[in-house]
């Protein structure tokens, strides 16, 4: 079946919620991806960043593939030891602690809001902040300081308060006696990859000291491995009681998990929460082999040198065109902010077969796979800084 088919079946068959490009793609290996015509693409966005091993990783396949046919789900009023060694690795890779497992970034979030009012006994306002994005349920919508979101869903969960990305000022004064936590992205990805100003999460944590609030950390885009440490908060050394986790978190395979200390943790008590899959042998399989893979593969090295080669060609276009307004880099977390409109450039390296991703209208926002080999690299920014020299004239 040619993609012109699978369109048609689509319009027949399928609720049009996603604004999709007229392509179907039919496999991927590491970070090029094939649609059903034959043609290649080099992904520097592969499965909205789920993809960080690149597409299909050999480990990943192996270990779901025989657990496939070992077991492939059973409930959570069972233990399975897959899934006890999954949280030890986490665990040990993170700031201790336990775990809790569901599918995705958006229950991950939503088990966080739970999880801090909860432990609030009372106290349920959660600050978070603008151009943050956090999931699209009830909860973490509401969470998500972005109105274009909030439209015509009202009215949204209540006790959510918005403050500025790097004000500290602005999030002292929303702090009062209702609050019970701080819910934040360390590295805001949807909203443009924006790098918190030197002290600011820092900041946070004595407020949340000073005040017994919960720091939540959303690390579901910037976690596991993919700003060139396990997890971004290690860059700023600052330490969340609570994080989460999802997109990389199993190679590709659907997962996602909330990180909290043993004090914290019996809040979630029994019966207020549950993932009826979350957890499954089969994501905790991928789920431990995509730690191992990072380890045994050196990618935490890997992302950073793949992301000096972005900065440093982005940086150098940037000194020779108007048209890039700044450049953001953390390992393999890229954006590139331009004076202009995007989509026409992500039009533009489509023809040419590299795949790109824009954000908030103007941000050229960039995740390409831990493994992505420097070459790839190389040939990924002559693509993308012919286009935007292209769109300068």
């Amino acid at each position: 079946m040619g993609s012109a088919e699978t369109v048609e079946l689509f319009k027949q068959y399928v609720v049009p919620n996603y604004g999709r490009y007229p392509v179907c793609l039919v496999r991927g290996e590491g970070s090029y991806v094939w649609d059903a015509e034959g043609n290649k693409y080099l992904d520097l966005f592969p499965g909205w960043g789920c993809n960080l091993l690149g597409h299909c990783p050999e480990p990943i396949v192996r270990a779901v593939q025989e657990q496939v046919a070992t077991l492939i789900h059973v409930p959570n009023t069972w233990y399975t030891e897959a899934q006890g060694l999954w949280a030890k690795a986490l665990s040990d890779r993170s700031f201790g602690g336990q775990a809790f497992f569901c599918n995705s970034g958006a229950e991950a979030n939503e088990a966080a809001i739970k999880l801090a009012r909860l432990h609030g006994k009372g106290r349920y306002k959660i600050i978070t902040f603008e151009n943050g994005f956090h999931g699209r349920t009830m909860g973490s919508v509401s969470a998500t300081a972005q109105p274009k979101y909030h439209d015509g869903l009202g009215p949204i969960l209540a006790g959510f308060t918005y403050a500025p990305f790097g004000d500290l000022e602005a999030v002292a004064k929303l702090v009062d006696n209702e609050t019970i936590a701080i819910m934040i992205e360390p590295v805001q990805g949807e909203g443009g990859i924006n790098i918190p100003p030197p002290g600011f999460l820092k900041g946070l944590r004595e407020l949340c000291n000073k005040h017994d609030l919960l720091l939540i950390f959303d690390e579901v885009q910037s976690g596991c491995g993919r700003t060139g440490h396990w997890f971004a908060y290690q860059h700023f050394n600052v330490v969340p009681d609570v994080m989460t986790l999802a997109k990389a978190l199993c190679g590709g395979i659907a997962g996602g998990a909330l990180m909290t200390t043993k004090e914290i943790a019996p809040s979630l008590r029994p019966g207020m929460h549950a993932a009826t899959y979350g957890g499954n042998p089969i994501a905790a399989r991928a789920g431990i082999a995509a730690l191992e893979m990072i380890e045994q593969e050196n990618l935490l090295e890997a992302a950073k040198k793949v992301g000096e080669v972005f900065k440093r060609r982005m940086t150098a276009l940037q000194a020779e065109c108007e048209l890039i307004k700044e450049v953001r880099v953390l390992g393999v977390m890229i954006g590139i902010e331009l004076m202009i409109e995007g989509a026409p450039l992500v039009k533009a390296c489509m023809e040419r077969k590299l795949l790109i991703n824009c954000t908030h209208g103007t941000v050229i926002r960039l995740l390409p796979a831990m493994n992505l080999s420097l070459a790839q690299a190389e040939e990924a920014c002559d693509v993308l800084c012919d286009v935007i020299k292209e769109h300068a004239r």
